[in-house]
């Protein structure tokens, strides 16, 4: 999300719509850690790579909860703290304050990364005077790595799989926030994309990076 200025994030500026996130949360919450019936490997128990890119890894185990603290991507140069953040008034998720474009914020009422479920990382993407943490989202590829360094010292690596550019206008938050493969331990990042209108202070869209656990450290 950028943060040109206070008005930018006001408005159509938040990352995520109140009415989308008031539909979805609890439906993604309960689909995110109650699936049963997953396909596993009898030999590894992981969930299998079923519909995935050709070439890209099999989904791990999940974790179990455990508190983000920070999150790398090597290929951006990324290393940026974590913090939990919760919904504005509006119902949008909050991102971190705007005199910290370089942390990034986990929804904490989701899923914790690394567990089951679509777990949620939102970033700015600028500020008034320079690029912010989440700058070059867009430019990730499936099969690049992310890594969420945990409280319980285990580092989670999820593998890309997916990159969307998706509009504000028609915003499609099951499409976007919604887990890819039931049971799997997934993983978005999100910021502002498009282009910035500066009629309505806000950008036009939102990137979407869909990664998934494919292996724990620690």
């Amino acid at each position: 999300m950028s943060d040109d200025d206070q008005g930018r994030t006001a408005g159509t500026g938040r990352l995520v719509t109140g009415l989308a996130w008031a539909l979805l949360l609890f439906g993604l919450w309960l689909w995110g850690r109650g699936v049963t019936g997953v396909e596993r490997d009898p030999a590894t128990g992981d969930v299998f790579a079923a519909g995935l890119p050709a070439g890209l890894p099999r989904a791990a185990r999940p974790l179990a909860d455990a508190v983000p603290q920070r999150v790398d991507i090597p290929v951006l140069g990324v290393q940026a703290p974590v913090v939990a953040r919760g919904l504005d008034a509006q119902g949008a998720v909050d991102p971190p304050p705007y005199d910290q474009p370089g942390v990034v914020g986990w929804y904490g009422g989701g899923p914790k990364p690394g567990a089951a479920g679509a777990a949620v990382l939102v970033g700015h993407v600028d500020t008034e005077t320079k690029p912010a943490v989440f700058y070059q989202l867009s430019t990730l590829k499936p099969g690049q790595t992310v890594r969420v360094f945990r409280a319980d010292g285990k580092v989670a690596e999820f593998t890309v799989d997916d990159v969307r550019v998706l509009p504000r206008e028609g915003f499609d938050a099951r499409q976007a926030y919604g887990p890819r493969e039931p049971g799997r331990a997934e993983l978005r990042l999100i910021t502002c994309g498009g282009t910035f209108d500066r009629v309505t202070r806000s950008y036009t869209a939102n990137v979407v990076v869909s990664s998934y656990l494919t292996k724990a450290a620690g």
